[in-house]
């Protein structure tokens, strides 16, 4: 598997699709998540919890990362140049690709190649990378909002949440774990918590995106509260190029 994922990297078997964010209030598309995909050649598409790991092990996970930054941009411009208006775009760093400085080379390279504005990409860190911070981390951070690159804290309240942290750092945005967002229905302590994050969002002046909304009940609650932006199956799953292109084009008509 290390070997044939080596070579995926390489020769076009990873792919990306596109994971649409909408605005609460209006439910125009604001954004998109870039997550990868493996087009393996006997085992069919695969997803990442099947081979990030890997990845990560093998260490290959900063080439890949490479691949992703540089795909994300170029399909973003790609969409620009068409006049398909998508938003921003998100793209995951993992862990082991933030503690590593190349990771400013790479992105960059990606924003240069295609010509996108650096404020139109987003990157998405994960609580336990804010709470890890390293020298090298903390340098990344800066430079990044030195570029105009936004930041996301994916997964939040899932970690180790540090306010000191948050004020220090000033991510653009918190996403909101989905198991938070699939209790809202049922469980009155995951709705507290879903306020509160929404409210401190508010008072640090940070957009809040809720992941895995999956129902219309969901989605009113999170509107009623003031959640900025919603993600999941509710609007749309992962999509391909041409299968985002058509949902867009299906919601104008």
């Amino acid at each position: 598997m290390e070997q044939e994922l080596a070579y995926a990297i390489g020769h076009d078997q990873l792919v990306l699709h596109y994971q649409p964010q909408v605005c609460a209030k209006t439910g125009e598309m604001v954004a998109v998540e870039a997550l990868v995909r493996w087009q393996h050649p006997t085992r069919g598409l695969l997803y990442p919890a099947q081979f990030i790991g890997l990845a990560e092990e093998s260490g290959r996970i900063a080439e890949m990362g490479v691949w992703t930054l540089r795909e994300a941009c170029r399909q973003l411009a790609d969409w620009s140049a068409r006049g398909i208006h998508i938003g921003n775009m998100a793209v995951n760093v993992s862990a082991l690709e933030f503690r590593d400085h190349r990771l400013l080379d790479s992105l960059q390279a990606a924003l240069d190649a295609s010509g996108i504005p650096p404020q139109r990409l987003e990157i998405e860190i994960t609580e336990s990378v804010l709470m890890a911070e390293t020298e090298t981390s903390q340098r990344i951070i800066e430079r990044l909002r030195q570029i105009g690159v936004g930041i996301a804290i994916d997964d939040f309240g899932t970690g180790y949440s540090s306010l000191a942290y948050l004020k220090r750092l000033r991510p653009n945005q918190l996403k909101i774990d989905r198991s938070f967002v699939n209790d809202t229905a049922t469980d009155s302590d995951s709705r507290a918590i879903v306020k509160g994050v929404v409210g401190l969002a508010e008072a640090l002046s940070l957009n809040v995106v809720a992941e895995g909304v999956e129902t219309e009940e969901q989605r009113a609650f999170l509107q009623d509260i003031g959640c900025h932006t919603l993600q999941g199956y509710w609007i749309a799953k992962p999509l391909t190029v041409e299968a985002l292109e058509q949902w867009l084009l299906n919601r104008r008509t």
